[in-house]
């Protein structure tokens, strides 16, 4: 199979989980992924930290012709991982298939709020 249509490997060296904070936006990141095939992209998710042990193995599933909005702070997205607040980590995705991957946060820690999106490295 061709990786035309994405890269079976993606990583991501700067995810940071923001605080909900106060304001009508809350905090947050998103890892979004995008299978445009047609079989079932088996996802492996591993998270690096500066001062432990990666997390690996999370499993996550996107279907054929599909996108999956995944969001960090929300448990069920990442097999029951809670990822700490305000810690620097990466994130490394594995695919059977080749899909499209891109990171996105919307920090508002401050009231000149910053969001923005990336797309990570394709291997």
């Amino acid at each position: 199979m061709s990786d035309i249509n994405g890269k079976r490997v993606w990583y991501f060296p700067d995810a940071e989980m923001p605080p909900a904070g106060d304001s009508l936006l809350k905090g947050h990141e998103s890892l979004i992924i995008l299978n445009d095939n047609d079989e079932r992209a088996l996802i492996k998710i591993t998270l690096f930290f500066t001062d432990r042990e990666p997390i690996d193995n999370i499993d996550v599933v996107v279907e054929p012709k599909r996108v999956r909005c995944l969001r960090t702070n929300n448990v069920e997205d990442f097999g029951g991982v809670e990822i700490p607040l305000e810690t620097q980590y990466a994130i490394k995705i594995e695919s059977n298939v080749p899909v499209v991957a891109q990171y996105g946060r919307l920090d508002t820690r401050q009231n000149n709020m910053a969001f923005y999106t990336t797309m990570g490295f394709g291997a």
